[in-house]
């Protein structure tokens, strides 16, 4: 499930839902999302530039995610993004619908 070129391997809504859990755990600029999604994924989620920052355009839009600009690690211009508590309910919502899915579809999966 490699998201480098086809982020539509994900099932609609799951990157938003990947990058609101990955901020949850504090500020972050984009290229320490990627690392993070990486890393927690084994490996398996290669987020590209091309699917993550149309993801969080997209969050910013409705609220659910705030950014500012500021100095990286490597001392370069980065835009950081925060968790609002608008973002913090929404990845609560949207947490407990992808778990209800999941479970169905491991119902289904599971029936000979």
């Amino acid at each position: 499930m490699g998201l480098t070129n086809t982020p539509s391997d994900l099932l609609p809504g799951t990157l938003e839902l990947l990058i609101l859990k990955a901020v949850s755990h504090g500020t972050k600029h984009g290229y320490a999302i990627v690392e993070h999604l990486r890393l927690t994924s084994g490996d398996v989620l290669q987020v590209g530039e091309s699917a993550l920052y149309p993801a969080l355009q997209r969050l910013l839009v409705k609220g659910w995610v705030k950014a500012e600009w500021g100095t990286s690690e490597n001392n370069r211009r980065a835009r950081y993004y925060t968790l609002t508590a608008a973002g913090r309910r929404q990845l609560a919502a949207e947490r407990a619908e992808f778990d209800r899915l999941v479970g169905a579809i491991q119902g289904v999966l599971g029936t000979t």
